[in-house]
């Protein structure tokens, strides 16, 4: 009984942190609506990869040492922040250049590239261990709902696969209206709106991370 209202109480935390639009809503949606499904399935599991690594390690209690080390905490947000200003960056620089008034199936493209799960886990899953505010994030919240006499480690996991099941749930959303927006993206003009709109976001995104706190 206890147990269960840990997990449903966790649901509730991280399902509303899961609707707030954000970064991953941001990598989801440009490129499901671009019609790279699978590149996008690839973004949606290499999120939750980075959210399962994260859970893992703060039940271990190796997150806890990174929020403690300010050198530690604050290299991996400049990293995070770098990567994220040079995708941003990356995207608004080619748009310029008119590189998007044509279908992009080029490898080198920063956020759709070609319709590969593996590219898209790769990005997905840098894109999440790159931000410390996860760790820190789980660190402050998840030693909450495990309740007392609980097994640690195992408990901890059981709280992540909620967090995990809740995000598949919500990127499947996210996938599906995607699909919606793609006849209108096959405009020339529409995608380039699409990726300033998104390249700027992803920008600022960075730009924060690296002036936070």
């Amino acid at each position: 009984m206890v147990i269960s209202t840990a997990l449903w109480s966790f649901a509730l935390v991280v399902g509303l942190l899961t609707l707030t639009p954000g970064l991953d809503t941001a990598l989801i949606l440009r490129t499901s609506a671009l019609g790279r499904r699978r590149r996008a399935w690839g973004v949606v599991l290499g999120i939750q990869t980075g959210t399962l690594l994260w859970g893992a390690l703060t039940s271990l209690g190796v997150t806890a040492l990174l929020t403690a080390s300010h050198l530690a905490y604050t290299a991996l947000r400049w990293a995070g922040a770098a990567y994220l200003v040079w995708l941003g960056v990356r995207m608004l620089r080619d748009t310029l250049r008119g590189r998007r008034s044509a279908p992009d199936t080029s490898e080198s493209a920063p956020l759709a590239g070609t319709d590969s799960v593996r590219g898209g886990w790769r990005q997905g899953t840098l894109t999440n261990l790159l931000n410390p505010k996860m760790g820190a994030f789980y660190v402050a919240v998840l030693p909450q709902f495990i309740p007392a006499g609980a097994d640690h480690f195992v408990m901890g996991l059981l709280l992540t696969a909620v967090h995990i099941l809740i995000g598949l749930v919500w990127s499947a959303a996210l996938i599906g209206f995607a699909r919606v927006l793609h006849g209108w993206l096959r405009r020339p003009r529409a995608r380039l709106l699409l990726d300033r709109i998104t390249g700027t976001v992803i920008a600022a995104f960075g730009v924060r991370l690296a002036l936070g706190d």
